[in-house]
């Protein structure tokens, strides 16, 4: 944090265009300060593009030493920052296509949500539009790895004390990985975001059965086929 108060703004500043919709609708519903901060970040960036369509690549996102600054570290963490993405994809603010280099390498691009770039999306599949020597491809943008219980409490309710540490541990070990995700999802859903919710629904189901009609050893045998974040970007969170 710095120590001394922002002096105030230039008389010549320079000014980055922002859609009045982004604090009439988006902000408002937008929670997570890591989403917000790189979305803003992005429409900076977009705004100093040149060229058609804009966009800019994962790989500069990840290298800007201004938005790792705004994260609060030297860099932009790779964590962090598919998060932030993963969130303004699903929030429908940003698109997304991945591209393929002549040397086989691949780039993720990431474009504001207009009706301009949509179409120049389209145009990117169906081989009329071409950047340079890059190519689209069908492949997903980011393999999820699930979070565990200690990533899934950080993340919907807060910052982990020993106390309740121990207890996430203590329930890794009592019940599935299928049933936490669940129980976070229904606390989620009922905006309850307390430990206490969460263990109580384990419980319960623990005792009388999961209404998907599993018993816990069930559950243990069978492969996990669900997802933690559900919706067409759920495979894009990686940690």
């Amino acid at each position: 944090m710095n120590s001394k108060p922002f002096p105030g703004f230039p008389t010549r500043a320079h000014f980055t265009p922002v859609p009045d919709v982004l604090f009439t609708s988006l902000l408002p519903q937008m929670e997570d300060l890591l989403e917000v901060k790189v979305v803003v970040h992005l429409f900076w960036l977009l705004h100093h593009k040149r060229g058609y369509p804009k966009f800019v690549t994962f790989r500069e996102l990840l290298a800007d030493k201004t938005l790792g600054r705004s994260l609060g570290k030297e860099k932009p963490s790779d964590e962090l920052l598919r998060i932030g993405l993963a969130s303004a994809l699903s929030r429908g603010i940003l698109l997304h296509q991945a591209l393929k280099q002549e040397d086989g390498k691949r780039i993720d691009a990431f474009f504001l949500n207009t009706n301009t770039n949509k179409e120049a999306i389209a145009r990117l599949r169906r081989g009329e539009l071409v950047l340079g020597d890059s190519s689209p491809v069908d492949e997903p943008y980011i393999e999820e790895e699930k979070p565990n219980i200690y990533t899934l409490y950080e993340q919907n309710i807060g910052v982990l004390t020993p106390m309740i540490t121990a207890e996430l541990g203590e329930a890794e070990k009592l019940y599935p990985e299928r049933w936490i995700e669940d129980a976070f999802r229904e606390a989620m859903t009922a905006n309850k975001r307390q430990w206490r919710y969460i263990s109580r629904i384990l419980e319960r189901w623990s005792t009388e059965g999961k209404d998907d009609g599993e018993s816990r050893r069930d559950s243990k045998e069978k492969p996990d086929s669900d997802k933690y974040i559900r919706g067409k970007y759920g495979h894009l969170v990686q940690r």
